[in-house]
């Protein structure tokens, strides 16, 4: 019996779907209620779905968190419209974070957008001639939108003009984010524009 149940396991373990054939998804779980929805961790090898969720309306929530972190990487510059090169930035960069932390690359990311989501922000009211700001709550896709956006610019701005790869900055952005250090850009962009929103209320 005891032969079964390891050839049992071993079949378990060579089924199980890994980011890049190494980081499982099995345990990482969203802590964040507000956001569990619309961080997606369905298991994939290649963060890469051709972009099948455009056509769908609130589809991009469906889409792997990893996915879309590597979508936000290819923004006007550089790396604009590279997915390839995308996918190798995010793989070295996931290498380096288990390095240094020892921890699963995955839960790192998901730390870090639940650290980096906002929850207030201002919008532009124009009432009789005069624009005003006022508070406003930020919806859940929005939220993981603007973690997502401010986690690669953070990376882009730390790689620029610098000796360091974006694959070290990216890696180092996702690591202050997740132990919610203020180094981190992402973690300060998300106070800064709270402390905006709370003197607008």
């Amino acid at each position: 019996m005891r032969i079964l149940s390891k050839e049992q396991e071993q079949k378990k373990e060579e089924k199980e779907i890994k980011l890049f054939g190494k980081w499982s998804f099995k345990d990482v779980e969203v802590k964040d209620l507000g956001l569990k929805r619309y961080i997606s961790l369905k298991p994939v090898v290649v963060p890469h779905t051709m972009g099948r969720h455009e056509h769908k309306r609130f589809g991009k929530s469906e889409v792997n968190i990893v996915e879309r972190l590597v979508n936000d990487l290819m923004r006007p510059g550089k790396n604009a419209g590279k997915k390839a090169k995308a996918i190798n930035i995010v793989k070295h960069a996931f290498e380096i974070i288990h390095l240094h932390t020892g921890r699963n690359p995955i839960e790192v990311l998901v730390r870090a957008v639940e650290n980096a989501a906002l929850c207030e922000d201002t919008t532009r009211i124009a009432y009789g001639g005069i624009v005003y700001h006022l508070s406003v709550d930020v919806s859940p896709q929005r939220r993981v939108d603007l973690a997502l956006r401010h986690i690669c610019e953070g990376a882009q701005q730390a790689a620029m003009h610098s000796p360091r790869s974006i694959e070290e900055c990216l890696a180092e952005e996702l690591i202050l984010a997740a132990n919610h250090d203020m180094k981190s850009y992402a973690v300060s962009r998300r106070h800064e524009l709270e402390r905006i929103a709370q003197a607008s209320r």
